[in-house]
């Protein structure tokens, strides 16, 4: 067993430690313990090499493996305690430890024996960063020696029966390492091997972005890598199992019962698919071949086209049609897939010349659609409209006017001289989205990946019903096609929770459709928080794209103030978040914040071309697309999310911007002392916003605190 004298010693230089070394993960705390004849300074560094995760989850067991490598760059030998806090709710049923090749002996902490560890680590330190594990369960073992000069290389192994909930299997790694590390982190990497009896239908990650890929229906493999980072947030995944065609699965949240919840719905269809169930479509390509695609944007676009000819199904029908001053057609109607070979030839012989002529070719292709199945025009352009019609509102007009009710439009701008205005209106009123190619990139890459994503439709027309429960501002709005190997999440609001029975309709080859799922609970009370801030990020993305194609709206701004503010959604059209000059923490500094932005945008000209608008227009679609909820990159020292607080830093001190400083006394707490410990004692959900800093203002249950020395 451990020394607990020497431990105790240990504690009184952990809080320095954590600062000034990476050797310190959430996964896994090296206390280390000086050599008895050195004094406590200087203080012997680690460091943390590489940090490796390897999952197996079969039919909700999971296994994790974890890898780390420690570093001791000190001249002395030195002893510690390893300490693992346990995921949240785990249900541990083997965990073993492996230093260097050998196994060694460890204890499982239960929840009140590591609170009193933790505290006491605070009071000695006056460091709060691990009252984040309040109420977990922990691991300790002890790690001797640990050589000058050496590595130690520290492996963890631990199965666990995973939950599920709402028929999605919820899995999470304690990842947050942001508040223990000064320097990032090499190597970070999370690899988890899913296998089910079961069909796999989505998976999920809230908190990172995450590659996934597909092997059959039954299996899947999830990646996360990152370099030279801090992770500052749980590893957290979703998959759902289900023998149905299409599965759904519905996550929510409510704060309070009189409030609106929030929800987050997963549709995603079989991976592998009969032939007839495969939506047959018409796609026809429309190809910028002015003077300015001359060169290497001609040669990738081509590439590009070649691509989806080779990925058209048996049942599709295409055209091309090329433009320039005039317009080139492969064909005067669309034809059948088997003809791609001819078609090749003919995208081969274009070459670019002239000016660019916009308007004519989308009205064109706009009038190939017929009704009964969906048209897909993918529109490829590289400047602003110089012939024929140029004015952009026209434009809009004459293509929704020539456009079939059942057209989907999916435009890639490429380089950044070209309208967005134009671009990002009709593919909204299109069901389909904007991409922009900007200098440097691979537009045959680009192309590539997007249709390899929609070339195989299972449901056109999505439509939901959502029985007795209220829902409003559903995201995406419209619902775009459901495509083999994709996931569709969708977000919204609703007013008072319940059962009730979901139903899902659409067309498969001009035939209806219907999926009905019974009994999907929505919360009245509870459920995961980061639901609301997913929500919100979307909202803002859709509200930035109606104030930047339709005008300026003093209620649209009103609210994104207040989004924004609430949910700490910080962009650089909502940089007011970080600028400890204006006054955002109380209704009347908003409102004021609010006034000012809608006077700026009031007297700012409207920029359709450029890096300006190529940047705005991409970041609002980043914002409207986003899956996992983190939205970071500006002003991440100055804004911190905490599960469902967000915290702005004013003066040096975290406020929670629930605090309304023009009604709210906060009652004051020393840190450290026994009223702040009791205070955790009796919440110790409360420990994971008391862990952000030592001095600070938070909104508990209604009530301001201010954490003071």
């Amino acid at each position: 067993m451990v020394n607990w004298r020497m431990f105790a010693a240990a504690l009184t230089v952990i809080g320095i430690f954590v600062v000034q070394t990476g050797a310190a993960l959430a996964d896994g705390i090296i206390i280390p313990i000086p050599p008895p004849d050195r004094p406590i300074q200087p203080i012997p560094m680690l460091s943390i090499k590489y940090h490796r995760v390897t999952v197996s989850i079969d039919n909700q067991v999971a296994s994790t493996s974890i890898d780390q490598v420690f570093v001791n760059d000190s001249n002395y030998e030195l002893e510690g305690t390893y300490i693992f806090p346990l995921p949240e709710e785990a249900a541990i049923s083997e965990f073993a430890m492996y230093v260097d090749g050998e196994r060694l002996e460890g204890e499982i902490l239960d929840r009140d024996e590591a609170r009193r560890i933790y505290e006491d680590i605070v009071r000695r330190q006056r460091d709060p960063a691990l009252l984040e594990y309040m109420g977990r369960n922990a691991f300790r073992a002890r790690i001797y020696p640990i050589a000058p000069h050496s590595e130690k290389r520290v492996q963890l192994e631990y199965t666990e029966i995973l939950p599920m909930d709402n028929g999605l299997v919820r899995y999470v790694y304690p990842l947050d390492t942001e508040r223990f590390s000064a320097k990032p982190i090499e190597d970070v990497s999370i690899h988890i091997d899913i296998r089910s009896r079961e069909a796999i239908k989505s998976v999920y990650s809230p908190s990172h972005d995450i590659a996934v890929e597909r092997d059959g229906d039954y299996r899947a493999n999830v990646g996360y890598e990152d370099h030279d980072v801090k992770p500052d947030t749980d590893f957290s995944l979703y998959y759902s199992v289900s023998s149905e065609d299409i599965g759904l699965n519905l996550l929510s949240y409510k704060p309070q019962r009189n409030e609106d919840g929030f929800f987050l719905m997963l549709v995603s269809p079989a991976v592998e698919v009969a032939k007839q169930e495969v939506v047959a479509k018409d796609v026809v390509i429309v190809l910028d071949v002015s003077g300015s695609m001359r060169g290497e944007k001609l040669s990738q676009a081509k590439e590009a086209l070649k691509f989806i000819l080779d990925n058209l199904n048996d049942e599709d029908r295409f055209n091309i049609i090329a433009f320039s001053t005039g317009l080139r057609r492969y064909a005067t109607e669309l034809r059948p897939a088997e003809e791609k070979e001819d078609a090749w030839t003919f995208v081969e012989g274009l070459r670019a010349a002239g000016g660019t002529n916009i308007e004519r070719a989308l009205v064109e292709a706009m009038a190939m659609g017929k009704r009964g199945r969906p048209q897909v025009v993918i529109f490829l352009t590289d400047g602003l409209a110089t012939e024929g019609v140029t004015d952009t509102q026209k434009i809009i007009e004459n293509v929704n006017e020539a456009a079939r009710g059942d057209v989907r439009l999916f435009a890639f701008g490429i380089g950044d001289e070209v309208n967005t205005i134009l671009l990002d209106t009709l593919a909204q009123a299109h069901r389909g989205t904007t991409n922009y190619v900007r200098p440097g990139q691979d537009i045959q890459a680009e192309v590539s990946n997007f249709y390899a994503k929609i070339s195989t439709p299972v449901l056109a027309d999505l439509r939901l019903d959502f029985g007795d429960v209220l829902a409003e501002d559903v995201y995406p709005d419209p619902l775009p096609d459901l495509f083999v190997g994709s996931q569709l999440v969708v977000v919204g609001r609703y007013r008072d929770g319940g059962n009730t029975t979901i139903t899902l309709s659409g067309e498969v080859n001009d035939r209806p459709q219907k999926f009905t799922y019974e009994d999907i609970t929505f919360r009245d009370r509870g459920g995961e928080h980061f639901i609301a801030r997913l929500w919100a990020i979307r909202r803002v993305g859709y509200l930035l794209g109606q104030i930047r194609l339709h005008g300026e709206d003093k209620e649209l701004v009103d609210e994104i103030v207040e989004l924004a503010v609430a949910y700490g959604i910080v962009t650089p059209y909502t940089s007011f978040l970080i600028r400890e000059d204006v006054d955002i923490l109380s209704p009347a500094g908003r409102a004021g914040v609010a006034r000012e932005e809608f006077e700026t945008m009031n007297v700012s000209p409207l920029i359709e071309a450029g890096a300006e608008a190529v940047a705005r227009s991409v970041e609002e679609n980043r914002l409207r697309k986003t899956d996992t909820g983190v939205i970071g990159g500006y002003g991440d020292n100055a804004v911190k999310i905490v599960a469902d607080k967000t915290f702005v830093n004013r003066g040096g001190k975290w406020t929670d911007t629930a605090y309304d400083e023009s009604k709210m006394s906060p009652i004051r707490i020393k840190f450290g002392s026994e009223e702040y410990f009791s205070l955790l004692a009796a919440n110790p959900q409360w420990g994971r916003y008391l862990a952000l800093d030592k001095f600070m203002i938070v909104v508990l249950d209604g009530q301001a605190y201010e954490i003071e020395e």
